[in-house]
C-alpha cells in the first residue's frame, strides 16, 4: 500500500511515500527541507514533488501518517490540517504518531534515550523511552535542566534530536548525531500495524501540550475615557 507521510512539529518540514507490506516498510520518495519559518509553504509542494517522482496520484494514497508533535503551533498545525484534509477528500484514513516517537524508538538501541525537540522560548519537548523502544516519559515540556534530572532518574544513557543538539551542554548526555529529526521511515513503521490491519483511522489530535501565544480576547475592553 502506498501511503503519505508528513511531520511539521520541527524545523524540518518532511513529505514523503512510504510502502507498506507485510514483510517491511519501503521509503520510496522523500522530501525535508529544514525552514523553521515556511512549514506552509513547503509542505504542500513538497507533497506534489513526492507524487511526482513516482508517477502517483493522490487517488493512489491507501492511507496518510502524520506527526501529532509535540511542536509549536503555527507549524505542527500545517501538517496535521494537510494531513487531515487530505484523508477527507481522498476517503483514505488518517493515522497520527507522536513525532518523539519517531526520534526514541528507532534510537533506542537496547538502552534508555532521551528524544528531544525546540520548544523555544529556552524550553524542550520531552520524552524518554526504554532499551526496547517504549516510551516510559512524556511527551512533556520543560525547562532543560529540569528534564536532564528527571531524565537521569529514568536511566537514560544518551539523547537525541533537535532539542538535545541546542542543549547539550545542560542535559549532560552522550549527544548521538541522529536522527536529528522525526523520520518519515520511522512515523510509517510506527503506523504500519495498525495500517496493514486495516484499523480504524485516528482523529488527528495535535500534541501542542501548551497554548499557542496569541490567545483570543475572553472580555471586551471599553474604548471610552
Amino acid at each position: 500500500m502506498l501511503v503519505l507521510v508528513v511531520d511539521s512539529s520541527t524545523p524540518a518540514v518532511t513529505a514523503a511515500l512510504a510502502e507498506i507490506a507485510a514483510d517491511g516498510v519501503t521509503l520510496r520518495a522523500e522530501r525535508r527541507t529544514v525552514d523553521a519559518r515556511a512549514h506552509g509553504e513547503l509542505l504542500a509542494p513538497q507533497v506534489a514533488s513526492a507524487l511526482a517522482e513516482l508517477g502517483a496520484r493522490p487517488a493512489d494514497l491507501g492511507a496518510i501518517v502524520a506527526g501529532l508533535g509535540p511542536g509549536p503551533f503555527t507549524g505542527l498545525r500545517v501538517g496535521l490540517v494537510t494531513a487531515a484534509t487530505m484523508g477527507q477528500v481522498l476517503g483514505v484514513p488518517t493515522y497520527g504518531v507522536c513525532s518523539l516517537d519517531a526520534l526514541g524508538h528507532p534510537a533506542a538501541a537496547g538502552e534508555p534515550v532521551l528524544a528531544a525537540s525546540d520548544a523555544r522560548r529556552r524550553e524542550i519537548y520531552w520524552a524518554v523511552y526504554d532499551g526496547a523502544g517504549q516510551r516510559i516519559a512524556g511527551p512533556d515540556v520543560n525547562l532543560p535542566g529540569l528534564v536532564a534530572e528527571r531524565a537521569r532518574d529514568l536511566g537514560a544513557t544518551a539523547m537525541v534530536g533537535d532539542g538535545a543538539h541546542r542543549y547539550a551542554d545542560v542535559l549532560g548526555l552522550p549527544l548521538r548525531d541522529e536522527p536529528r529529526y522525526p523520520s518519515a521511515a520511522a512515523l510509517a513503521g510506527l503506523a504500519a500495524e495498525r495500517i496493514l490491519t486495516a484499523a480504524p483511522g485516528d482523529r488527528l489530535t495535535p500534541l501542542y501540550l501548551r497554548r499557542p501565544d496569541a490567545v483570543a480576547a475572553t472580555a471586551r475592553k471599553s474604548v471610552l475615557p
